[in-house]
């Protein structure tokens, strides 16, 4: 891992972490739906501007339409007009190294709305499809990251993934262990590889003349809980699975009860290899995005 931490910009999080997340790691920020976590992983993108000059991307693993708001997030809360990057469009491996030409921040792999995403609710045939889906936006998802690493950026956010009782079986669960395995903990080579396969070796010149150091970059994965109350996540296990498991650090965010009134709270459930404070931090969604009282 690399020395510089990769923080909110928030200090009263950023206190909590030690000074921030530490990039070569996988970061899980779990809650129920409309807690914030999306806004939050914007949030941290939007940081790698001041952090490392370069703001990071989002890949999106929607499949049922649900509106994640991350374009007007974005806008409204940091003037960021995100970019899609073309996930439908054919390899275009000569633009990566077009390096002032303006690429998307955005991935969107699974452009099809209403489909579930589980082996045990789709038919055969439907799991079939998914399959050639995935097969057909995995390389172009290797476009998309390694373009943009090259160019800077040092922060990926997963957003969109349901939550599953078993990830084995779920087609976003298989793009995400792709993409975090053979993609961001790959040392920049051999991610080269895996996008330039045959054209690698016309490629290795400029692969070896843009190198970036794979362990400084950082992945926030948003996660989708069944529970509501910050309480009842914090005393029941999230999941099972590698994401869980193989995480580095893990963010609770969740509604609160407090003298007949609701609100909302965080508490870092596990930051290996820092200092962690073990303090509830209260915090509210305001039309700025996420607001936490002064430390």
């Amino acid at each position: 891992m690399t020395g510089q931490r990769l923080g909110f910009g928030i200090d009263a999080l950023d206190g909590l972490l030690g000074g921030g997340l530490l990039p070569g790691t996988l970061t899980v920020i779990a809650g129920a739906t409309g807690v914030g976590k999306t806004q939050l992983g914007l949030r941290w993108a939007d940081r790698g501007r001041e952090g490392e000059g370069r703001r990071g991307v989002l890949c999106d693993l929607t499949s049922r339409g649900d509106a994640q708001n991350h374009a007007s997030y974005a806008r409204d809360q940091s003037g960021w007009e995100i970019a899609p990057y073309p996930a439908d469009a054919n390899l275009d491996l000569g633009a990566v190294w077009d390096l002032d030409r303006p690429i998307g921040d955005y991935f969107h792999p699974f452009s099809r709305a209403g489909r579930r995403v589980t082996r045990r609710d789709l038919e055969h045939d439907d799991w079939h499809a998914w399959k050639t889906d995935l097969a057909r936006v995995l390389r172009k998802s290797v476009e998309f990251f390694y373009a943009n690493f090259v160019r800077g950026s040092r922060r990926v956010v997963v957003d969109g993934i349901e939550p599953t009782d078993r990830m084995s079986e779920s087609i976003q669960f298989e793009f995400f262990e792709y993409l975090y395995h053979q993609v961001l903990r790959k040392e920049d080579d051999w991610a080269a590889r895996e996008l330039f396969r045959e054209h690698y070796r016309a490629n290795e010149p400029r692969v070896m003349a843009h190198r970036y150091d794979h362990a400084s970059v950082g992945c926030l994965y948003l996660y989708t809980t069944p529970h509501v109350l910050l309480d009842d996540l914090m005393t029941r296990p999230i999941g099972e699975g590698d994401v869980f498991s193989n995480a580095n650090t893990i963010i609770l965010m969740g509604r609160t009860r407090h003298e007949g009134r609701m609100g909302r709270a965080l508490y870092v459930a596990k930051h290996r290899g820092s200092a962690c404070s073990d303090a509830i931090v209260p915090y509210r969604i305001t039309d700025r995005g996420l607001e936490f009282d002064p430390t």
